[in-house]
């Protein structure tokens, strides 16, 4: 989310989840469910896949994002790009690592983009808008594919999340004040619900928050990124069944 377009707006309480979310007792989280083959992670079968009416509207698993205290009251509009660069070897994921200075999911790893402002035509302009402002990915080699249903986070937001392939050959110039780090993962991986694990971390009241976490390399994908990451393996699971 992009914290320097809205400065000079009230602050929120700082939300921060009190429990380190890599440490925490988890679970393999594939309940049989089988990894999305290669043949159907291609740009073509992903538009063909992501083309259908009906792909949209599926009623779609999420971890439990318990609200922060300060963060319970309506929904903050987001939009966040998913960009699918096409790379020789099989299609990428382009995450981000958020600066550790945020006010909002500080160091965390995310999709590029943010608040939805009332300059925004649309959401998906708002996220082709946030992605070239965060990363410097040029909208010129973006092709749109469709907006997932909002995804609500614990931090108070209702992101839309706007699934795109993207073509090659790009500079990228991260902004250094919100970017740490843009990285990408194999999609392949990302769709291999024996990649996803489900953890349980306990609360300070008592509560239980239950969340996704990928682990790639060095990065720990979670909470609502890795919640968006596991509703997209189940639309593109679609294309495993008959039509």
């Amino acid at each position: 989310m992009s914290d320097s377009s809205y400065s000079a707006r009230p602050r929120r309480p700082l939300a921060r989840p009190g429990f380190d979310p890599a440490t925490q007792p988890w679970v393999v989280a594939n309940e049989s469910l089988p990894a999305v083959p290669a043949t159907l992670l291609t740009p073509d079968s992903l538009r063909g896949t992501l083309s259908q009416p009906s792909t949209w509207t599926l009623e779609l698993s999420r971890d439990n994002d318990l609200r922060y205290p300060g963060r319970e009251g309506t929904p903050v509009p987001a939009a966040v790009l998913i960009p699918l660069v096409a790379r020789d070897n099989g299609v990428h994921i382009m995450l981000t690592q958020r600066a550790a200075h945020l006010h909002d999911h500080a160091g965390q790893i995310s999709f590029p983009g943010g608040r939805i402002e009332t300059s925004d035509s649309t959401p998906v302009a708002a996220a082709l808008r946030e992605a070239e402002e965060e990363t410097g990915l040029p909208s010129n080699h973006v092709e749109v594919l469709g907006s997932m249903p909002p995804y609500l986070t614990a931090t108070g937001f209702s992101i839309i999340p706007v699934v795109s392939l993207v073509r090659p050959g790009f500079d990228l110039a991260p902004d250094a004040f919100e970017v740490a780090e843009v990285f990408e993962v194999p999609l392949s991986f990302l769709m291999d619900p024996a990649n996803h694990r489900l953890y349980e971390a306990r609360l300070d009241d008592g509560r239980v928050r239950n969340y996704y976490g990928m682990p790639y390399g060095n990065h720990f994908i979670w909470g609502a990124t890795a919640g968006m990451l596991r509703n997209l393996y189940h639309l593109l699971r679609n294309g495993l069944q008959p039509r």
